[in-house]
């Protein structure tokens, strides 16, 4: 059992560059060279000064000696929704491409009103970049994000803001792809699960969806919003399902797809046979055997790619005109189709 001295002993302060020039009897700069490669220092005192600093767990301050180059080597991420299949798996991938360019990334979650108030905050760090994964993300909070002076890359929604990089999928291209492949099924009853309104995601996978039944002479029979969510899939489906006759369900999200594909189970409704339920995004779960989830491809190394370059080229070039990498989704058949 522990004493109550052990709780109230002070903790060791951190090892500083002075801490160690006092114990080895050299100059603080003498501390710094020891630590610079390249800087010069008498062999010998280097030597030294490494193994005192070994003894003492010193480690060099990161970030100082980062800002004396003009880089602190820190980028704010907002990410969309980490709560979020999709948005939680491309964070995982861009973070590790961050950190093997030796960049360390602030993750703050922007799916909500204290996105504002973040923002702020994160702006008193000396950010290399900020990160925007826009697809779904309110649109003031991503306009906001455009006006702060940082480099800014945009992931999932197009900022036409100067000195802003965008990486987008082709949202309707995906749609209109998905929705052909039903309707040259048979499928001609169709509905649509979208996402909230102001998600930029949501209402161009609409669009797509819209365009393809227009150039077969159809039109949705039914259309509810959801947030992205299981749950809201399953009750707008139970909504849709118990009021129209449909053939075919379109959702603007995997997740939303999952919640309507286990509302058709519940109701009892056949899929494929009777029903087709297509998502987007092809998380990792769509491919789960207890879902088999037909759906569209966001695919995300093909995303996460060139959000690095660009950072990267607005890193060496702040002046740079903008630029915008739009990525071509696909069709991925599995048994819901």
């Amino acid at each position: 059992m522990s004493s109550d001295n052990e709780y109230n002993t002070p903790r060791p302060r951190r090892v500083t560059a002075q801490i160690v020039a006092e114990a080895a009897g050299v100059s603080r700069s003498s501390v710094s060279r020891a630590f610079t490669p390249g800087a010069y220092l008498d062999a010998d005192k280097r030597k030294k000064i490494h193994e005192v600093a070994a003894q003492m767990g010193y480690q060099p301050n990161a970030l100082a000696a980062g800002l004396k180059d003009g880089r602190s080597h820190l980028v704010a991420v907002f990410v969309g929704n980490m709560r979020s299949a999709y948005d939680t798996e491309f964070v995982m991938a861009l973070v590790g491409q961050l950190n093997a360019l030796n960049k360390w990334p602030i993750l703050i979650d922007g799916g909500d009103q204290s996105a504002e108030k973040a923002i702020q905050q994160v702006l008193r760090y000396p950010l290399d970049a900020l990160i925007l994964r826009g697809g779904s993300m309110q649109a003031e909070v991503v306009t906001q994000c455009s006006k702060i002076g940082v480099p800014m890359i945009s992931a999932g929604r197009v900022v036409e803001a100067q000195g802003v990089d965008n990486v987008c999928c082709r949202n309707a291209e995906g749609t209109r792809i998905a929705t052909r492949v039903l309707i040259e099924k048979g499928r001609k009853k169709f509905g649509y699960i979208g996402g909230p309104e102001a998600f930029s995601s949501s209402s161009g996978r609409r669009a797509g969806v819209l365009d393809s039944l227009a150039e077969a002479g159809l039109s949705l029979v039914a259309e509810t919003d959801g947030d992205f969510t299981v749950d809201a899939g399953h009750r707008a489906a139970t909504r849709l399902l118990t009021t129209h006759s449909l053939d075919a369900l379109i959702c603007a999200n995997d997740a939303t797809a999952i919640g309507a594909l286990t509302a058709a189970r519940d109701l009892g409704v056949s899929v494929p046979e009777t029903l087709s339920v297509v998502g987007f995004d092809d998380i990792e779960m769509a491919g789960w055997p207890t879902f088999d989830l037909s759906t569209v491809c966001n695919p995300i190394d093909e995303a996460v790619e060139p959000v690095i370059q660009l950072l990267e080229k607005r890193l060496k070039n702040p002046l740079k005109a903008s630029e915008t990498i739009l990525i071509k989704p696909h069709f991925v058949p599995r048994g819901t189709h």
